[in-house]
């Protein structure tokens, strides 16, 4: 059956990985497939211009928080759960065919004060009784990490089975892999929806003339659905939420022993030593409301919640980049509705559409292949 997946997101290129692999015919469209012709990466200590902000993919830094999710029940912690599992076996399969995925597994997030750390104790007694790995750290075994983390933390929830998945490595790879089983691309902007007779989908691009015509269509085109779904009568408003992240090299390769990436004050540090000279981190991103960024967030960002860390302090901005999330208005995040027969929803992801994907093209399949439709 022939589908079109509007949006190439790590959302937007998880649904078309997956129906293929599920025997379906995939059309993605969305004018990010045209080769750039510039690179999003900015010397941020030659005053250099960021670059505008993108999609929520941009922004992102992969950080997978599924068993440490502050929740136990309902649909997100459930769909939290299936994308952790689906991740771990969709890895498995790319790697398989050559793509390389970099990866940290562990996360540990440190208690700024007593209200975290009471929290966090009673999430590792509760988890563990689900039989999940969580532990609580002292400041006495966060004291012996190296680097150090910061001395204000007052304990640290670990949890082995969360981590962090590269996204721009995630998003080549579903792409290759995808268009070596022959998914199509269009690099075009998809300006409007039309109802067609016989149950179909008319998508229209900038020049007025037709795109494409389908009967399953799927919009996982984050901020730029809203207007496409209101033209239809389907009001779904969703807030822009910039984030800011850059990408720090110290001085000296420091030696690891971070049990994966570390969240200290909502920002998330992540160690790369997997790449060149092994002296570089990710650290991000700022929540802006809007679609401006704001010179203070960053600031504070680079400052790591007032981490007060020297060898963090002397390290250099290598890249800045930033991207725009998009957060729906008066529902929980993410949006994954059928609004009309054939028109599919799956955005709104927020602050978690690397770790939400493989569930949202999960979710899709199941409803496109429920139809009953031959493929």
């Amino acid at each position: 059956m022939k589908v079109v997946v509007v949006g190439a997101g790590i959302v937007g290129l998880s649904c078309a990985w997956l129906l293929q692999r599920r025997g379906h015919s995939v059309l993605l469209v969305d004018p990010a497939l045209e080769p750039s012709a510039g690179d999003d990466a900015t010397g941020a200590e030659t005053g250099a211009t960021p670059p505008e902000p993108r999609s929520g993919s941009r922004a992102a830094l992969g950080v997978l928080m599924a068993q440490m999710f502050h929740r136990s029940r309902g649909r997100a912690w459930r769909l939290r759960q299936r994308s952790l599992a689906l991740w771990q076996r969709w890895i498995l399969q790319l790697e398989g065919q050559g793509h390389r995925l970099p990866r940290r597994e562990g996360l540990l997030w440190l208690a700024a004060d007593d209200d975290e750390r009471l929290r966090q104790q009673h999430l590792v007694q509760e988890r563990q009784a689900m039989g999940l790995p969580l532990e609580w750290w002292g400041p006495e075994r966060l004291a012996a990490l190296t680097p150090s983390v910061p001395a204000d933390a007052i304990g640290g929830l670990v949890s082995p089975r969360d981590g962090q998945l590269d996204p721009e490595a995630a998003v080549a790879a579903l792409l290759a892999d995808a268009r070596a089983a022959g998914l199509e691309g269009l690099p075009q902007r998809v300006v409007a929806i039309r109802r067609q007779g016989s149950g179909r989908w008319r998508l229209v691009g900038e020049d007025g003339e037709p795109l494409a015509d389908t009967p399953w269509l799927v919009l996982t085109a984050g901020l730029a659905s809203t207007d496409l779904l209101q033209d239809l009568g389907h009001p779904m408003p969703m807030s822009p939420v910039l984030g800011q992240a850059v990408q720090l090299r110290l001085t000296a390769p420091p030696s690891w022993t971070w049990p994966g990436v570390v969240v200290w004050r909502g920002r998330n540090l992540v160690p790369r030593p997997d790449r060149p000279g092994g002296r570089d981190l990710w650290l991000g991103a700022t929540l802006e409301p809007g679609a401006a960024a704001d010179p203070g967030a960053l600031a504070e960002l680079l400052g790591w919640g007032t981490a007060g860390l020297d060898w963090l302090a002397t390290a250099r901005v290598e890249r800045h980049w930033q991207g725009l999330r998009a957060r729906p208005e008066g529902r929980p995040a993410p949006v994954l509705e059928q609004l009309e027969p054939g028109l599919l929803v799956a955005g709104g992801h927020y602050r978690n559409g690397v770790l939400l994907a493989p569930a949202s093209a999960e979710w899709v399949v199941d409803q496109v292949e429920a139809s009953g439709e031959p493929r």
